[in-house]
């Protein structure tokens, strides 16, 4: 049994939630609900629970508020909101749940599934790096890594490569540590095409400041720092040269 809060101050999408968790997450069950920043601390120390249902938004406040009152977090975090970019950035950075507003049922079993199969919550250091992202994205340095074995916090700049296994996605650090993440590498892809990586393989992603050749003919390929070599694909070869082009330019 995962017991677990709401904090929501729209009836409606309280409502709908609950229906939906009892409908397709019979696992799930509510402790309390609150709509404010006020109630919400109180019913989170009330009833230490597993996951807490979160809205950002409440009346008297962002959710973050609540949230810096009751740590340390001991509970997992899944954000029920509707679209905000930096939000939802910011949760993939941090590796936080959350769920887009309508809800889809097969989407709130998923990120309920997932918190499930993790085996720390580690929830305070991925808010911080939530908070960082969400509340100034240009000065934004590390981000979090739910791996196979435990969650990661890296700093962006530190990361090689990315490279692609089925479901599977191995990352590669300049330490020459290497994690598995429970992630597509196109998750990745998108993620981090601000911080200068990029596709040139349908299995790796690389970061363009560690590349040291690039190797021309039938078989182009690129040798990184780490000297290991990466095929860059033919259908991907036009787009990657006129980023190398952009980026002289701007040297």
């Amino acid at each position: 049994m995962i017991r677990a809060v709401i904090i929501e101050d729209e009836v409606k999408s309280l409502n709908n939630l609950k229906n939906l968790l009892a409908k397709y997450c019979p696992e799930v069950k509510i402790m309390g609900e609150a709509g404010t920043v006020e109630d919400g601390v109180e019913l989170l120390q009330a009833h230490k629970p597993d996951v807490a249902f979160l809205d950002i938004s409440l009346p008297d406040g962002l959710v973050f508020q609540m949230l810096n009152k009751v740590r340390p977090i001991e509970f997992e975090i899944i954000f029920v909101t509707a679209y905000e970019e930096y939000a939802i950035k910011a949760c993939e950075y941090s590796s936080i749940g959350y769920i887009l507003k309508p809800i889809d049922p097969d989407v709130l079993k998923e990120a309920v599934t997932r918190i499930q199969n993790r085996r720390e919550a580690e929830s305070d250091r991925r808010l911080d790096i939530f908070n960082s992202y969400y509340h100034n994205p240009n000065a934004f340095t590390k981000m979090s890594i739910s791996a196979l074995d435990g969650i990661y916090f890296v700093n962006i700049r530190d990361i090689v490569r990315f490279e692609a296994e089925d479901n599977y996605t191995h990352i590669f650090l300049k330490s020459g540590e290497r994690i598995t993440a429970s992630k597509t590498i196109k998750s990745y892809e998108d993620m981090l095409v601000p911080f200068n990586f990029y596709r040139v393989h349908k299995r790796h992603v690389i970061n363009l400041n560690y590349m040291r050749k690039f190797v021309k003919g039938d078989g182009g390929y690129l040798v990184m720092d780490d000297d290991i070599q990466i095929e860059v694909s033919r259908r991907r070869r036009p787009a990657f040269m006129e980023q190398m082009k952009r980026l002289q330019e701007d040297l």
